[in-house]
């Protein structure tokens, strides 16, 4: 069998490069930039005020001006408004440009105004106070942004700063989520005793909408002619193919010999865990990359977080994520020769310690227990016994 290892190789050494494309950047919020972004002017792009007061010039206040005629009140947005006279200043409102005659400024709570003139209330005053002067930030021609970032609400204010109404992007791979088997119905049908609702076709797709991809969705009966025809229409018009469930060994489980049939390339097929022993994974000659899951459900999950998203990170050019850890907050044992994802609930202790709360359901088959735990806790393949304060690595899914 491959194991954990091996399989997150083989499936990273398969990561693609789907290209890029052109959006409007209000658009772009959680997909991966493609392109540099430079300032088209300084940022600031002028001597920007930043506390409503008064602006006056230092020199006069160190010459012993304490109270000063206010010449005109400035807005945000106004154009500056210079003084002719040392006894002068402009009342002026955060934002607004500082004119050049002037070079400081004196918030509203330290000077006192009456019948058009402003007095000092403090003798506190640094020349350039309250400023944020003009490129500070960045010189115009300067790159702010880099690919290979993905876009956050920061990263639309930047864009929208220098006028990028339309940004490049990395392009999302197509992507289809594949559910097999006569024993689901859809979830709007009532059961019969023998049936059971789909539900890991909606948890794929909610996943892969949490990454930004909106994928397309099917359903193939255990038909093994029409299996191989549905996987083959899916292999020409998307670059990957989400499987669960049909890949393991009972007699209705038609998907491995329809994706051998149509030459789909297994790169493996079963790792050493648990859940997710069933795991296959494989590429067409034509590019597209298949990972058949599971059908039951927590391995499904599991598995999607631990190969997929990694594959899918990878594909856009993303720096892999920094593994988090988690202390074992209580003793645990699993003594078959694979690697076990423990469920956990995972918490802070006063030390700061993040905390992995083991929460056993029954079995893969077991989502409902998903919804009271928070991740995945990867044990070591090579022991059964897990103490108390043992370190581990977590994948999160909450």
């Amino acid at each position: 069998m491959t194991t954990v290892e091996q399989a997150k190789k083989l499936i990273l050494a398969e990561a693609g490069n789907y290209g890029a494309e052109i959006i409007p950047f209000e658009h772009a919020l959680g997909r991966v930039l493609a392109e540099n972004i430079k300032a088209d002017r300084d940022l600031p792009p002028f001597n920007r005020v930043t506390m409503d007061g008064i602006a006056i010039s230092y020199k006069s206040f160190e010459s012993g001006i304490k109270t000063f005629r206010i010449k005109a009140i400035q807005a945000a947005g106004d154009a500056p408004v210079e003084i002719d006279s040392p006894d002068e200043c402009v009342e002026i409102m955060t934002g607004a440009v500082l004119p050049d005659s002037l070079d400081t400024v004196v918030r509203y709570e330290d000077v006192e105004i009456n019948n058009g003139h402003a007095t000092l209330l403090t003798n506190d005053i640094k020349k350039g106070q309250s400023l944020h002067l003009q490129g500070a930030d960045k010189k115009q021609g300067d790159i702010i942004l880099t690919p290979g970032r993905v876009i956050t609400p920061v990263l639309i204010s930047l864009l929208a700063s220098v006028g990028e109404a339309e940004v490049r992007v990395k392009r999302l791979p197509r992507i289809v989520v594949i559910s097999s088997g006569d024993e689901l119905v859809d979830i709007a049908a009532t059961p019969s005793p023998y049936q059971i609702r789909k539900s890991n076709s909606y948890t794929i797709q909610a996943v892969l909408k949490q990454c930004g991809v909106e994928a397309g969705m099917l359903h193939i009966p255990d038909d093994p002619e029409i299996t191989r025809q549905q996987i083959l229409e899916c292999i020409n018009n998307y670059d990957v193919l989400l499987l669960t469930g049909g890949i393991s060994m009972g007699k209705f489980d038609y998907i491995p010999q329809a994706l051998k049939a149509l030459q789909v390339n297994q790169i493996f097929h079963k790792v050493q865990q648990r859940p997710g022993k069933p795991f296959w994974f494989g590429k067409h000659d034509n590019g597209a990359v298949v990972f058949a899951f599971p059908g039951n459900p927590v391995a499904t999950f599991m598995c999607l977080h631990r190969y997929f998203i990694p594959w899918l990170q990878a594909s856009l050019g993303l720096t892999e994520n920094q593994p988090t850890y988690a202390v074992l907050n209580q003793d645990f044992e699993f003594t078959p020769d694979l690697k076990y994802f423990l469920q956990v609930k995972l918490n802070f202790n006063e030390q700061g310690q993040l905390l992995a709360t083991p929460v056993e359901g029954n079995g893969s088959g077991d989502f409902a227990n998903l919804a009271d735990t928070d991740a995945f806790m990867e044990l070591t393949l090579e022991k059964s016994e897990f103490k108390k304060g043992e370190t581990y690595k977590v994948w999160k899914f909450n």
